[in-house]
This record gives structure tokens, sequence and C-alpha cells, in this order.
């Protein structure tokens, strides 16, 4: 109560002021506001692999005219012969990657054109296939090479690309183990991705971005026929490959893919 007399003093009138206006009403109730528990955010410094991913990949999608093919493969003969292969004993089991990185090193090895490198002033064709397989770490994404892929058996293949993935994300690859790639690939397969369009790893001139198998119903006469199928996309860099090459070694892969023996002589 406010005071109306000398010095504040509160008076008869005050008293009988406050009694008829009636009870004070409470202060209205405040409402806590309660600061969220820790830090709103968190930095996180670049390892030196991010740095490196970083540094090429921004030198690749901006100054590289990039183009895309798509296509669409049969994987029943590869299916059938990975179960005849299993049959004879785990020596002998590999996985449909490996079938499809046997593939693509053999094609590669048919045409030089993708199997190069754009240098500004020239295009460095390689007459030996180093395939780059792009693995997932803590520390981001590294490509180790299985060197001479063309050159070795798909059990092979399948022996070392394990143990470089299994190194990779024990970061126990040595630099040459991840530099000298000719030509990458990518396979989201497993997480389920269907396609994608992957970056150029430069001064490669193009990528094979490899999705998920799946189970596909094909017409066949009158009625249809379930078939195991795989999308891959190719992304090259149009400076060094036109689309009739591209579409050319994709034919290539096909020929091999739908008729997997072919890369047993």
């Amino acid at each position: 109560m406010q005071g109306s007399g000398p010095s504040g003093r509160i008076i008869k009138r005050d008293i009988e002021s406050a009694m008829a206006a009636g009870p004070a009403q409470p202060a209205a109730a405040r409402t806590a506001v309660r600061a969220p528990s820790g830090a709103d955010f968190e930095d996180i410094s670049l390892t030196q692999i991010r740095k490196t991913i970083a540094k090429r990949l921004s030198e690749s999608i901006g100054p590289i005219p990039t183009f895309y093919l798509t296509a669409e493969f049969d994987l029943s003969r590869v299916m059938e012969m990975r179960a005849a292969m299993l049959e004879m004993g785990d020596e002998f089991k590999v996985s449909v990657n490996d079938v499809l990185m046997k593939a693509v090193a053999t094609a590669l090895a048919q045409h030089p054109e993708v199997n190069a490198h754009w240098l500004g002033d020239r295009i460095r064709q390689h007459h030996r296939v180093h395939l780059g397989m792009a693995v997932a770490t803590p520390d981001g994404l590294i490509v180790p090479v299985i060197f001479d892929a063309d050159q070795k058996r798909m059990s092979e293949i399948s022996a070392e690309a394990k143990e470089l993935a299994k190194r990779a994300r024990e970061r126990k690859l040595k630099p040459e183990e991840y530099t000298g790639s000719t030509f990458s690939i990518s396979n989201l397969g497993m997480f389920g991705i269907d396609q994608f369009t992957a970056i150029i790893n430069p001064p490669e001139v193009a990528i094979l971005a490899i999705g998920t198998a799946t189970d596909v119903a094909v017409p066949v006469g009158d009625g249809f026929k379930v078939q195991k199928r795989i999308r891959v996309t190719m992304s090259c860099d149009h400076r060094a490959v036109d689309g009739a090459v591209g579409a050319a070694f994709l034919q290539t892969l096909r020929r091999l893919i739908e008729n997997p023996l072919m890369m047993v002589f």
C-alpha cells in the first residue's frame, strides 16, 4: 500500500480507499524458462582425410562438365555363378560387388579412353587398370586401390578388397595404397540405395556408382519372370569422355555382367 500522508505515511484515508477497492490481485505467475542442458553446438575439427575430400571434390563438381549415364543389368547369371562357386568351397566365395569390380576392370582394359586422367593440356590413357573403391570410414571417404585389377582373379580381388576395406576403417592404410587409381567405383547398394550419382575423383575422367540389387518382374512371353537386377550410373568428364564413349563402355560392362563366364577366360 502506498501512503498519501506526509513523507509517504499511511493514513486513515489510505486504509479506507484500499478496503473499498477490494482485495489486491495476486501478481501474475512467471513461467520459468530453463536453458537447455549442455552446449548449443559442437565444432568438429576436420581430419586430414576430410580436408583432402573437401579439396578434391571442390575441384570436381564445379570445374568439371559432368554428364551421367544410367544402365540396368540382369544379375541372374551372376547369382547362378556365385551359387556354383560357393558349392566348390568357401575359398571360392565371392560377393556381387567382387564380380562387379572384376567386370569393371575387364571392361576398362578394353576402353582405355575411360581408364584415363585429365591433365589440363592432355589426356593420359593408362595401359594398366588400377581400380579405386570408395570406402566409408569414421574419418570420411577414402579410396584404396586394387592395382592391376584386370589381371587378378575374382577370388584375389575379393580377398584384397576385404583387406583394404578393413585396414581403411582401422586407419592403417599406407599413402601408396590409396593413391594412383585410374578409375573408381562407389557402391551404396548395401545401404539399400537403388540409384545415385557419384562425384568424379580428379584427375580421373569417370566414376561408376552402383546401387542395390533388387527383384524386378520382367515380361517374358505372356507372363512375367522375376529377375535380380542392378542399376549403375556413370559420371563422365565431358572434356575427355563423350556420350558415345561412355555408352560403349557400359555396353561392354553389360555383356560381362550378364555373361560372367566371359571373365573366366
